[in-house]
């Protein structure tokens, strides 16, 4: 069992439905309020323990409920608190999202004790860092935060995963312990000081990114599956057929499973085979972390993607 720990976000989120957006200044009757689970480290967090691996979560939350909350989210999901900080200056992480009926949605988030979650809580914990075999880290903590962690990693012979996500432009970022940098293709074009549309090739994208520091380079296709590039050369891996239901939080599995099958010390091909056969499973359900597959029916079609690569 490898380990995984994932130095990310935590965000709650409140969400309601409503037949149409409501305008500036104006206020309309909603229903099917809920709150769910959401941020992209606690999603992380949970799929790589549904994979198999001795997971822990390291983040920031503040001393409430939304908190209390979280702590049994990971007790239920079997991934370790020890790397749990709290912020007393900053609640937990909220979303605020409205639905509408036509399918259009509209999204407020506080980061609030994410934001607080600087590389000092990296230097005062190491021994967090330092008991892992891969470290993944997406951006909805500061980019310096992440970026020490992977050097702390780095420093130990530990494999360090930057989803970039959200994207910012890391140019000027020393990206020399990053062994994979993932972000999807407009995140990728971001981060190299593009607009997130601009018609580059994915090709000349990847090339890009590598060389801003990377060892690799994985830009995700979302139903093409990914490409992979080092300076060896570049490769496509086409993703596994099924029905879509919802693509949120695949993303998410995708680096989850790629950081179990580093932590496994499998090859990088199979481990992104591994994260491939996660993802596109997580698109046949709703709920994100519900939608999450474990290990034994990843096991099970992970072959359709491994005679391909």
């Amino acid at each position: 069992m490898g380990k995984v720990t994932v130095v990310g976000s935590y965000i709650v989120a409140l969400v309601m439905d409503t037949k149409r957006i409501p305008l500036e200044g104006e206020t309309v009757m909603g229903y099917n309020y809920h709150t769910t689970h959401g941020g992209k480290g606690s999603n992380m967090a949970a799929c790589a323990a549904r994979l198999g691996a001795e997971s822990t979560f390291m983040g920031k939350i503040g001393r409430d409920n939304f908190g209390e909350e979280f702590l049994e989210l990971l007790q239920k999901e079997k991934v370790s608190c020890s790397g749990v900080l709290y912020s007393e200056k900053f609640p937990t992480a909220v979303g605020f999202i409205i639905f509408s009926s036509k399918g259009t949605n509209s999204i407020v988030i506080d980061i609030a004790a994410n934001g607080d979650f600087l590389p000092q809580d990296i230097d005062k914990h190491k021994h967090i860092i330092e008991s892992a075999d891969v470290i993944l880290s997406p951006l909805e903590i500061p980019v310096n935060t992440a970026l020490a962690a992977g050097q702390a990693a780095k420093a130990q012979g530990i494999k360090f995963i930057l989803n970039p996500a959200p994207a910012v432009d890391l140019r000027g970022y020393d990206l020399s312990s990053v062994f994979a940098l993932v972000p999807n293709e407009t995140e990728g074009r971001v981060c190299i000081g593009l607009e997130p549309n601009d018609p580059i090739p994915d090709e000349d994208l990847a090339a890009a990114l590598l060389d801003l520091g990377p060892e690799n380079i994985i830009l995700t296709l979302g139903a093409k599956g990914v490409l992979w590039a080092s300076k060896q050369g570049v490769k496509h891996i086409p993703a596994l057929k099924v029905k879509v239901v919802d693509s949120v939080g695949a993303g998410d599995a995708f680096n989850a499973g790629l950081a179990v099958g580093l932590s496994e010390n499998k090859p990088l091909p199979e481990a992104i085979a591994i994260g491939i056969t996660a993802a596109s499973l997580s698109t046949q359900y709703r709920e994100t972390i519900e939608s999450y597959p474990y290990r034994d029916q990843v096991d099970a079609r992970i072959k359709e993607i491994l005679t391909k690569i």
